[in-house]
């Protein structure tokens, strides 16, 4: 241990492992330590007999719930955009062959205290009760705006500039009823609270776009999709990306201490009398919490049950967002739910999770109307964690901290944390616009040979169709194919509402 490092990382929580392979294969000397004899730190999955101890202590798991080593339960779940940034990350680093992926089934919005699907398909938006009829075509005119938007082409702006026009001016342009704006904001967006409808509009409708484009990558019924054996492969594949560029890994080093010199500049680590030498440190927030802040709580449940999520089609898989005003709540619900189809449950077991940010002292009050949506339940384990913040100056220490990981079911603000800590700690901005078509095939193939349509028993997409309709930017026009879903949506959505329930209010 006794060497000079470029940089030392501490912990092996997912953003930890993404960075210490990013900097691997940049070429920097890492040395990689966890206190911990497992890789994971907070984003670690867990067999039964580890959730038990970790929540109950001594107790044993009840057996009418089948073999620990069937279980792989995420502590931090959540699902990733198909588009987004986390999936480019992986095809970047080529992680994707260390990992076999499945599409998630479906996406759902609670409405009016009922559980609806988001619309993935044009059937699916025709049986839709989200709109009313001259609503649907008031937001296809907003739809359309969105999906023809171009940084590049000033035309499609439409004489507005979106970095200076908020989102809520841009979305009164369109007279969208509170239910659709609320729809849009937090089903589409994935807006945790309300608070975006003040900030510039630019990044409010990059994200719908990232859902639209997300949804059309692989043809399923929500734009997710998920690791088998869960988000605990994620943190061990990039491990394998760092050693395989010269990282170095120690485990199981509970003893540590960053060491500064004179003018508080990181200078190494010390674990068990040995002290190695650094220029930088990357660590989580529990490693250096003199250089963090509490900024709020997460509540989460995690539920073990013998069927799906009721409403949700029988999905083996899938997300529901419950919206902050259908609540009454400052910021949005969320519930996660997978399965044996994913391989982190023995056969029928189905695992789901309930988390928002904590606004009181007692989840099992605080969680209920989540909770209510599972149906019964086998066993309900309830938790809080505190979220932390860096307040250091990394300039000065030479010190990068990632924040703590926040409720949300997806991947999006984890990921956008390790692109800013990336910049920060290299100089550079990663850059993961370059061609990966011949990846993102492979990373489609690992999703279509492990059966991403396995609820709906749905047939697998010719590959080559798949190609040509999805992926590859030189052979399609993206902004054109995800346009005309739009209009045929709403459109036709239009006219099969009047035909069936002779909606003429709205």
């Amino acid at each position: 241990m006794d060497e000079e490092y470029d940089v030392i990382v501490l912990g092996t929580g997912l953003k930890e492992c993404i960075l210490s392979g990013l900097l691997s294969v940049d070429g920097l000397k890492v040395l990689h330590m966890d206190r911990n004899d497992y890789y994971g730190g907070e984003s670690t999955s867990l067999n039964l007999v580890q959730l038990w101890k970790h929540f109950r202590g001594d107790e044993k798991p009840p057996e009418k719930l089948g073999a620990s080593r069937e279980y792989n339960v995420d502590m931090m779940p959540k699902f990733m955009m198909a588009n987004g940034s986390l999936v480019r990350i992986l095809i970047h680093t080529d992680v994707t062959k260390y990992l076999n992926f499945k599409a998630v089934d479906g996406s759902y919005v609670y409405n009016k205290k009922k559980v609806h699907k988001v619309p993935a398909t044009d059937v699916e938006a025709l049986k839709s009760p989200l709109m009313g009829l001259f609503e649907k075509r008031r937001a296809r005119k907003f739809f359309i705006y969105v999906q023809d938007y171009d940084d590049n082409d000033p035309k499609s702006h439409e004489g507005l500039d979106l970095n200076k026009v908020t989102a809520r001016e841009l979305i009164s342009k369109y007279g969208l009823e509170d239910d659709t704006i609320d729809f849009i904001g937090h089903a589409l967006a994935l807006h945790s609270n309300d608070s975006y409808l003040d900030q510039p509009a630019l990044g409010f409708i990059k994200r719908m776009k990232l859902y639209a484009e997300s949804l059309a990558r692989f043809q399923g019924g929500s734009p997710y999709i998920y690791p088998l054996y869960g988000l605990g492969e994620l943190p061990q594949a990039f491990a394998r990306l760092s050693a395989v560029y010269g990282g170095t890994y120690m485990l199981h080093k509970p003893e540590y201490k960053v060491e500064f010199d004179a003018d508080g500049k990181a200078t190494g680590v010390t674990s068990e009398g040995e002290t190695a030498k650094c220029k930088k440190v990357v660590c989580d927030p529990s490693y250096l919490p003199d250089k963090v802040k509490k900024v709020g709580k997460v509540a989460r449940a995690i539920c073990i049950m013998s069927h799906p999520i009721p409403d949700t089609n029988n999905s083996h898989s899938a997300q529901v967002i419950l919206p902050q005003k259908q609540l009454g709540r400052k910021s949005d619900m969320y519930l996660f739910c997978c399965s044996y189809a994913h391989n982190v449950a023995p056969k029928g077991k189905y695992i789901a999770f309930v988390s928002a940010e904590a606004e009181t002292d007692n989840p099992e009050v605080e969680l209920k109307p989540g909770v209510d949506l599972l149906g019964p339940v086998e066993e309900i384990l309830y938790d809080t964690y505190d979220r932390y913040v860096p307040t250091n100056d990394h300039a000065a220490d030479s010190c990068f901290i990632s924040a703590s990981y926040d409720p949300t079911t997806h991947f999006e603000t984890t990921v956008n944390d390790v692109i800013e800590m990336y910049t920060k700690i290299t100089g550079k901005v990663l850059d993961l616009s370059v061609d990966l078509s011949a990846a993102v095939l492979h990373l489609k193939n690992e999703v279509l040979e492990t059966c991403c349509f396995h609820a709906k028993k749905q047939p697998l997409v010719e590959e080559s169709s798949i190609v040509s309709s999805c992926f590859s930017a030189n052979l399609l026009d993206k902004n054109l194919k995800l346009k005309l879903h739009f209009y045929i949506t709403f459109i036709v959505g239009v006219i099969c509402n009047v035909l069936r329930n002779n909606d003429w209010i709205g």
